[in-house]
């Protein structure tokens, strides 16, 4: 039989092996009798990031994780026996190369799949797009599709490549790195490209495609993606930048694709985790954290207090307030509350006896099985869609976003079945009437018809679903308002408006979502952290702050129904 300590070291571990349940690496009481350099609250992807530069530069750092798992929203679960599912990140494509490369990544078995095959939208006219990421293969569709809209289409791929290598070149003047640069500084490399600005600043996702194309079929086809995770309207101004941000990425070499990561997104969180282990950093699960006590620690809910000059959160900004408590500095409280943080989104994870087959394209192993597919809103929709979730109700129609890891990878379901998973607009995130336990069953069926409709098999083909509205992702991955990034991306608060890493509390830093550059499984967030807490960047740029002499992005603030504190 082990010996107490020899026990908590054996359940200690890997995060790899266990699927994210490491456990303690020792018990409650020796951690907090051990002498820490850093805590990290919170061991999403971002968090253990953090911790794997951190120990890797010599610092003694401690990961406390109040759930059993680490990863926060981008693990993997286990719904149904032998279905593996992150229930809320499912596609890589921010994930930065820099982090990649440096936590050697590939070598402790990182590898993903590009989603090629691009987005597939069928319409109600049974017409239907394939959107590859390939030129070639996009161009012969629209010559078919809207002849009239490929110089158009071309036109809106270059001002988004062009974005993206200004403001994202593949070297050390990638702008995601370090400290948030100023308007002045976004400007400056954008220069005269005058298109550039206002999709970066100005446009709604609705004046972007309007401004290039004329088929209004494949302008709806498109509006979805200026609002992915973002509580507002394609017609809202700013929503544009939403596109630029999920076209900005450069994983693997390619500009702008999405993947799949072998063995499901939560992968990326566990070899981070690694990573972070063969530093020497610890991670404990199952450890809640009720106060943060700036220069001195944590204390647990369960009394213990655990010591450390130096607290980095990777909670969202509303959560490290709550932890802060009367400890917290009023203007970096004004501005943390300034953010909006209510989520509108609707997670589906979904086990199916086979493929959805479309009336347009049939077929159950088909190109489009292979990439992303949306489920088209007309503009009224999108409107009538927006305004009943603000009126904290749910529409008629979802837009939907669909996508199938089983196809690339078989290990994620029992054989001869598939995994899909569902990201869905606009839903409330409490009711004018009624709970989310009264209303869940409708908004997955409302989900379910809005593929069902362009498809013979579906719901027919349906094993099992559960469905996860802003509280449940709120209560089960701990993200204030079920916001899956910390926080609104709008221009309003990104760049040099995004939360800094370092906080006016001293010893408390951020690593989350919320900081620059902002939302998605990106890795960089915990990075730039690590760098603040070392006391050095990469690269030098001015920092800026909020109410400071330099001029920040002025855009309308959406209004926010009542996200809980």
């Amino acid at each position: 039989m082990l010996a107490p300590r020899s026990l908590f070291r054996f359940m200690a571990r890997s995060a790899l092996s266990t699927l994210g349940q490491v456990g303690l690496p020792a018990p409650i009481r020796e951690l907090a009798a051990r002498s820490w350099d850093v805590l990290i609250v919170g061991a999403g992807h971002n968090g253990l990031t953090c911790a794997a530069y951190l120990a890797r530069a010599g610092k003694r750092v401690l990961v406390l994780e109040s759930r059993d798992r680490i990863g926060g929203a981008c693990t993997i679960e286990e719904p149904w026996p032998g279905v593996r599912l992150s229930p809320c990140a499912y596609l890589a494509g921010l994930l930065h190369p820099l982090v990649i490369e440096e936590l050697d990544l590939p070598s402790r078995g990182f590898s993903w799949t590009p989603a090629s095959n691009g987005l597939f939208v069928p319409f109600e006219d049974s017409s239907s797009i394939q959107l590859y990421d390939d030129d070639e293969q996009c161009g012969a569709e629209l010559r078919r599709f809207a002849p009239q809209d490929i110089e158009g289409w071309r036109a809106m791929s270059d001002v988004i490549r062009r974005l993206r290598d200004a403001l994202r070149p593949p070297n050390e003047h990638d702008l995601w790195i370090g400290e948030p640069p100023s308007v002045e500084q976004l400007e400056h490399r954008l220069g005269n490209d005058s298109e550039a600005h206002k999709v970066l600043f100005n446009w709604s996702m609705a004046e972007f495609v309007e401004h290039y194309l004329s088929d209004e079929r494949l302008q709806i086809a498109y509006l979805g993606q200026g609002v992915i995770g973002t509580n507002a309207s394609p017609f809202d101004p700013g929503t544009a930048s939403i596109r630029f941000h999920h076209s900005s990425g450069r994983l693997g070499g390619l500009p702008g694709s999405w993947g799949y990561v072998a063995g499901g997104m939560g992968m990326v969180s566990f070899l981070i985790a690694d990573a972070a282990q063969q530093a020497g950093a610890e991670l404990a699960c199952g450890v809640s954290v009720s106060q943060i006590l700036p220069g001195e620690g944590v204390l647990l809910e369960s009394g213990e207090r655990i010591a450390a000059p130096i607290v980095v959160s990777n909670a969202d900004p509303r959560s490290t307030l709550r932890l802060l408590g009367n400890a917290v500095d009023k203007t970096w409280r004004e501005q943390v509350e300034s953010v909006p943080i209510e989520g509108c989104t609707l997670k589906l994870n979904v086990w199916l006896r086979e493929l959805p087959n479309f009336h347009t394209r049939p077929g159950t192993c088909e190109p489009h099985h292979f990439g992303q597919i949306n489920t088209p809103l007309a503009k009224a929709e999108w409107k009538n869609g927006y305004a009943a979730a603000r009126a904290c109700r749910l529409p008629e129609r979802l837009w939907t976003e669909i996508y199938f890891q089983s196809v690339h990878d078989p290990t994620v379901a029992p054989s001869g079945t598939h995994t899909m998973s569902v990201f869905s607009q606009y839903v409330p995130y409490h009711f004018a009437e009624g709970t989310w336990n009264e209303h869940r069953e409708s908004a997955k069926t409302l989900a379910l018809d809005a593929l069902a409709r362009f498809c013979t098999n579906i719901p027919d083909a349906v094993i099992k679903a559960e469905a996860l509205g802003p509280p449940d992702i709120e209560k089960n991955v701990g993200l204030t308002g079920g916001h899956i990034f910390q926080g609104e991306c709008l221009p309003a608060y990104m760049w040099s408006n995004r939360l800094r890493s370092r906080t006016p509390m001293p010893g408390v830093y951020l690593c989350g979502a919320c900081t620059h550059p902002g939302g998605s499984v990106i890795a960089i967030n915990g990075r730039n952290a690590a760098m603040q807490v070392l006391g050095g960047e990469q690269r030098s740029v001015p920092a800026s702050t909020v109410g400071s002499t330099q001029r920040e992005i002025q855009l309308p603030v959406l209004p926010e129904n009542t996200a809980s504190m």
